[in-house]
């Protein structure tokens, strides 16, 4: 009997473009009792709707099977590979040059949960104890790096290894980063400036009367929008602070992926 279709499930098109990332090994393997698809929309399942692992549905592969199969992808950094090249293929797209030369900066918290709760630190300014999401990402909003600390860490303290991660993966052709008032000072600065990044603080106008919408600053938001749409990422469920991370990859990997395959078809 054919399984129910989920809204999360991959379509023909997206798997076509992230299957070579997912082999790890060949798909006749013997080792391999669930077809890889299937396994992947296990995954997908629980990062969009934010089900315990253990609630996989019945019709979708044993959520041990999925489990392993994540942390295995997640170890081998395939969706930090593939999040990286959507990014060139849609910026080429949309006629850009693949790697940026400006970036946006800013910091998430998430509540901590049963799980998470020992790593978790307390953020004054949200009122909220749980881990802070420090995301990077290009003007266009798409990801290029992130890291998750406890919520009292300060966004300024990040600056030097978001500037670190930001030229590894870029090729060293960001120059310039837009912030919020999160990272005055001239610690963060020299930070960035000792990889080659101008830090430019987006200062809200004096006169501030209800929403006001900041260049470049409501790019990251708008980021941060995307992800909080995937239900495992509206709080911190992870007992490891490299898995939140890495489903973080996993949720633009899949925003990216969809992305990129509604632009195919529209040139097609």
């Amino acid at each position: 009997m054919e399984r129910q279709a989920y809204p999360s499930d991959v379509s023909d098109e997206e798997w076509a473009l992230v299957a070579p990332y997912l082999t790890l090994m060949t798909e006749d393997a013997p080792q391999r009792e669930h077809p890889l698809r299937e396994v992947f929309n296990g995954l997908r399942y629980i990062v969009r709707t934010g089900a315990a692992w253990r609630l996989m549905p019945h019709d979708l592969p044993p959520w041990h099977t999925v489990y392993q199969q994540t942390q295995r992808w997640l170890a081998a950094g395939v969706f930090e590979e593939m999040v990286q090249d959507l990014r060139r293929l849609l910026r080429m797209a949309e006629g850009k040059a693949p790697e940026p030369s400006a970036a946006i900066l800013d910091g998430r918290t998430l509540q901590s949960t049963t799980e998470s709760g020992s790593r978790a630190g307390w953020d004054g300014h949200k009122r909220k104890r749980g881990s802070k999401v420090h995301l990077a990402v290009d003007t266009l909003g798409y990801l290029l790096t992130l890291l998750v600390t406890p919520a009292n860490e300060q966004e300024r303290t990040q600056v030097a290894h978001l500037a670190e991660q930001l030229q590894h993966v870029t090729g060293a052709s960001v120059q310039i980063a837009f912030v919020d008032q999160g990272y005055t000072g001239d610690a963060a600065a020299q930070a960035a400036a000792q990889h080659g990044i101008d830090l430019v603080v987006v200062k809200l106008p004096a006169a501030k009367k209800g929403f006001v919408l900041l260049p470049k600053r409501w790019v990251v938001e708008r980021s941060f929008a995307w992800a909080a749409r995937f239900r495992r990422l509206a709080r911190d469920y992870e007992r490891l602070p490299e898995t939140l991370a890495g489903l973080h990859f996993v949720a633009f990997a899949m925003l990216m992926a969809l992305r990129f395959v509604h632009l195919l078809s529209q040139s097609a």
